[in-house]
């Protein structure tokens, strides 16, 4: 295929951010990491070309429970068992903290998008089609950021490029309430989706 019928790509990595994220009380809290989220996520991250998925925790013990869970999957009895698990889990990382994971990524001059229902702490706003622009035309790496609890800290979010509009439930209701592993796989289809 010659280069100019290559059909580009965008460069996209993401983060389950579990520290520092909120409880129902606002306070900031560390959140346990569960095993829905590692694998789940990572089959949606493997379906839109994500290249690295980041589960970002300061704590040693639940870094070691991701270590463990992707060491059967990727080399231990589920290797064998379920090779589309294994492959499914090729990407993902863990990391001690979201500059450690952006860091590791070695993106330089990426975007840092979180996505939260609290876009007045914003430094700019994206809707979905301008972030999909920023990507696949402008071809500008995006780093995106999802919270786990009761999202991530303004601190977080203020640190961050801009903010991804949240994701608007069917009127007249616009239920908000979804898990984290529904909203990464809806925003990776809007913005990564061949549509």
């Amino acid at each position: 295929m010659s280069e100019e019928n290559q059909i580009y790509v965008p460069r996209l990595a993401i983060g389950l951010v579990h520290y520092p994220v909120r409880d129902r009380m606002q306070k900031t809290v560390a959140t346990n990491i569960t095993n829905f989220d590692i694998h789940d996520i990572a089959r949606a991250a493997q379906v839109y070309g994500v290249e690295k998925y980041y589960i970002i925790h300061p704590m040693e013990e639940q870094l070691m429970f991701v270590e463990r869970v992707l060491d059967h999957w990727r080399t231990g009895q589920g290797s064998k068992f379920n090779p589309m698990r294994k492959t499914a889990l090729t990407m993902v990382k863990t990391a001690s903290s979201v500059e450690a994971a952006i860091a590791d990524w070695n993106a330089p001059d990426c975007l840092t998008i979180a996505t939260s229902a609290r876009v007045e702490w914003a430094k700019r706003k994206y809707a979905f089609a301008e972030l999909r622009n920023e990507m696949h035309v402008e071809k500008k790496p995006v780093f995106m950021l999802f919270g786990t609890g009761n999202g991530m800290t303004e601190q977080l979010i203020g640190s961050c490029s801009g903010v991804l509009e949240s994701i608007r439930g069917a009127p007249p209701k616009d239920y908000r309430h979804l898990s984290v592993r529904s909203a990464v796989s809806i925003c990776l289809d809007r913005v990564m989706g061949p549509w």
